[in-house]
This record gives C-alpha cells, sequence and structure tokens, in this order.
C-alpha cells in the first residue's frame, strides 16, 4: 500500500469520526445583522463576541475540499500549496467567510490565523512522514 493511500484512509476515517461536528455548523447572524458562524458542538469559548469554528474544522473544511468552490484545493493538492507558499492560513480564512462557514472578523484575529497556519503545518507534517 502506497504510504499516500495509507495517509488519505487515515484522514477519510477522521474526518468521517469528525463529521457530526463539522456538519453541524449553522450560520446566524449577530445584533447588526452580519452573519456568523456558529458550530454548537465546538464552540471556542475565549472569543467573547463572535463564535468561530474550532481552527481545526475549518482547516479540516478545507482538506475536505468543502472550499473548493472558493478556490481552496483539497488534499495532497492543499498541502503541497501550503509547503510551497502559493496558499495560506489567510487564504483558507478568506475562503471560509466568503464560504459563509465563518464571519469576517476573523481575517483580523491574528490568534485565530496563527492556529490555522499550525493546523495547516500539522497537515504538512503528516504528509511528510509518508513521502
Amino acid at each position: 500500500m502506497k504510504f499516500s493511500t495509507l495517509v488519505d484512509s487515515v484522514l477519510i476515517v477522521a474526518s468521517i469520526a469528525l463529521l457530526p461536528g463539522i456538519g453541524g455548523a449553522q450560520i446566524g447572524t449577530n445584533n447588526s445583522g452580519e452573519p456568523i458562524a456558529i458550530n454548537s458542538n465546538n464552540l471556542l469559548t475565549h472569543f467573547t463576541n463572535v463564535s468561530y469554528l474550532k481552527p481545526f474544522d475549518a482547516a479540516f473544511l478545507a482538506y475536505q475540499g468543502k472550499l473548493k468552490a472558493q478556490g481552496i484545493p483539497s488534499g495532497s493538492a492543499l498541502v503541497s500549496q501550503y509547503q510551497t507558499g502559493s496558499l495560506t492560513a489567510l487564504d483558507v480564512v478568506k475562503a471560509a467567510v466568503n464560504a459563509k462557514k465563518l464571519p469576517a472578523q476573523a481575517l483580523n484575529d491574528t490568534n485565530y490565523l496563527n492556529a490555522i497556519e499550525s493546523q495547516l503545518t500539522s497537515f504538512s507534517n503528516i504528509s511528510n512522514l509518508f513521502y
């Protein structure tokens, strides 16, 4: 079995296990009518004004191909573009905002962007183990 097939298999199993939490994301609005992403199963507690998807969930949406319509590749293409620098955490967050999965405030939240960066790095590190 190729290592890339093994990695894809592991990620598929993980996505199936995590799908209920990711699929539970809902779009709501705040007091000013702006859309906010709410995942009732996975709210971050240290953000007071807006509820975000956990960084893993947002990055994994990209990995699963849920942000392809916004120009973000999935799977190994996502990892490859991230490793070469042609895709950044900000690109993923912009795509998630455009897909109505995150509020626009996430674009200016350096802690959240750093957490997405860490998730993308972890995808790269897992990939490097098998290639």
